[in-house]
Parts: structure tokens; sequence; C-alpha cells
């Protein structure tokens, strides 16, 4: 069941980045864990778009729902949400919906968070979470940026700090500021595999850490790098992906085919182009089916196969929640003519 919020206040982060605090309902609040995703639903020039957000609130702690969103070239929503959405907007959404989120591990000391950018939001989500219930738990954010002004959650930071002195450590990284020699916890450049390990090399009890990044590709790998070079168990590792991977040669056995969709008890005979999900072409068709995350991490887009074969590329998780003849159909291609899908 989707939900219909108010958007009771619009805060500005930096230039490009906004939040959006929606008043929780007055009847029955909307539960969410820290780390979760919100789904915004907007209907643009007459097409409807969907969008996950992850929550930068925190549940018990901050009083609105809040999600925060980031200016992109060209995105469509991004840039509606930045310049168009005001205080007052009703806007629908869907349940909060997402696993990146905070696992209590035995005997756990410490909780490291890895992003750059807009990677902030469910990791400030995690972070205001731990220091608010796990008083015992050092939360420790590494956080990269272009520079302070294109620092999202500047001042918020600074707050949580103050407050939690003992349990909260911030290391700023910056590619455009030289580092302050005086100042440790600001570093110039990216965080790369080199810094990231000389960070858990200050750690005498690494093994009784658990690590959450959010961010591109190269931070995950740099991360994961430097966690397996300190023997850190994988199962203490978690990532939030904004995007399927796809390797061309994945590919390799694709190719133009054309299938039937029975959505709603009505058919849609389409043509799935090399490289383009069967979501995707469904969607520049302008048939609306339910989508959310398009990582292949949730469910919403799940269909049968009645008939033929189709193949899921770019899935960062395996899902061994599907049965033999369900597929997410955001990253499914066909592999086979007269492919049938029910939804």
């Amino acid at each position: 069941m989707n939900y219909t919020l108010k958007v009771a206040e619009i805060r500005k982060e930096t230039a490009d980045t906004v939040t959006l605090c929606f008043k929780q309902p007055g009847l029955k609040k909307i539960k969410y864990l820290a780390g979760q995703y919100l789904t915004l639903i907007f209907r643009i020039n007459g097409r409807r778009y969907i969008r996950p957000y992850s929550f930068s609130s925190c549940f018990g702690v901050d009083a609105f729902l809040e999600v925060t969103i980031k200016r992109v070239l060209n995105g469509m929503v991004s840039n509606h949400v930045n310049d168009v959405v005001q205080v007052g907007d009703i806007i629908e959404v869907m349940p909060p919906m997402g696993d990146f989120t905070f696992a209590p591990i035995v005997d756990l000391k410490s909780v490291y968070l890895w992003g750059v950018g807009s990677g902030i939001t469910p990791l400030i989500s995690i972070a205001k979470h731990i220091l608010h219930n796990n008083t015992d738990i050092t939360v420790h954010l590494m956080y990269g940026n272009r520079d302070e002004d294109n620092t999202i959650f500047q001042q918020q930071l600074d707050e949580l700090k103050a407050k939690f002195l003992k349990n909260f450590i911030v290391r700023k990284f910056y590619t455009r500021l030289v580092g302050d020699e005086q100042n440790p916890f600001v570093i110039q450049g990216r965080i790369d595999q080199d810094k990231a390990l000389a960070i858990l090399e200050a750690d005498n009890e690494i093994s009784y850490s658990s690590h959450y990044i959010c961010g591109p590709a190269g931070l995950k790998e740099s991360v994961k790098k430097a966690l397996a070079a300190k023997k850190v168990a994988p199962s203490a590792i978690f990532s939030e992906d904004f995007e399927l991977v796809k390797d061309p040669r994945d590919f390799e056995d694709i190719h133009t085919q054309t299938v039937t969709i029975d959505f709603l008890g009505e058919e849609h005979r389409l043509e799935i182009v090399k490289g383009k999900s069967i979501l995707e072409v469904a969607l520049d068709s302008d048939i609306e089916l339910p989508y959310s995350c398009q990582t292949g991490n949730c469910s919403t887009c799940k269909a049968k196969v009645t008939h033929g074969d189709l193949k899921m590329i770019g899935l960062t998780k395996q899902r061994e929640d599907l049965n033999d003849d369900e597929y997410l159909l955001c990253c499914s291609h066909p592999l086979s003519e007269n492919v049938y899908i029910k939804i």
C-alpha cells in the first residue's frame, strides 16, 4: 500500500542538494530501519517516474521522514525535486524498503562508514541509529567530497560530533583542498586503498568491527581490498548499490528479441533491444510496470515467465527468494524468442 506524504520543510544542504522533510501520517507512523530507502513517485510531463532515495533521517530520532536528493545532470526527478517541489506539496511514496541496514554483531566494538558525496545519506541514518542506541560502539565516518562547500550535512555532522564526542570520529577527504597538517581528520585526496588501510591499521581491535560502504565502484573496490588485507570477514562488510554493474561479456548470448507481457490482463508485444532490460523498454513504451530500486535488490518488478528463457544481468547479490520461473524485469534480458511474461 502506498502513502501520500506532505512536504513539511525543504532544507538546502549544498548548492545542488536538498532534503525533503515529510510529515509523518497522523494516525499511524511509517516505521523504517536506518539505511533503508523511500521510493518517491512523480508524474512529470504526463509520464510517471519512480525513484528510490535513502532515508537521511532515523526513526525514533528525527521527527520527519527525510530523504536527501542531489541534482544529477539530465536527471528528470532530481532536477524536478531541486527546482519545482515546494513546502506543502503532496507526494506519493511506496513503503520503506532495502536491506542496507545495521546488523548487530556479537562483541562489536566499532562500525566504519565509508561514503562519497550523496552516499552519505544512508550512512548518516545508520550513524544516528547507532549513536543513539548503542553507546558502547564507536562510529567512524570516512566521507569524501570535492571540498567543504560540497559536503552534505556539514552542520549536522558537526552537531553529532559535539554531542557524541567519544563515540563519533569523522575523517573528511577533500579532492580540491590541501590537507591541514594541524587537523589529521581533514585529508587531501580520495579514499583509496592505501588511505583506507592506514586507518584500519590504527585499530588494534579491527576484528571486532563491521563496515558499511556507499558510493561509486572505485570506493567499494578500494575499501574492500583494504579490508581483505586486514582479514576482515566478508560477513562484516555491507555495501549499497545504486546501479547495475553490467559486464559486456554477459551480453554475448543476448540478441534483440520480441517478448509479450501480460500486464493487468492486457498483452503488450515489445522488441527488447540488446543491452536494454525488459523494464527499460516497457517504461520507454509508456507501459507503467511496477518497479522501484532498478538494481535487482527489491522485488517490486518481479514477474513470472510462462514461456521462453530470460537471463538476469548485473545482480550483485544472489536472490535465493525467487522461484525458477520468477525474474526481476529491471535486470532481465531475453535469451529466446516468444518469451511470455505475466505480471
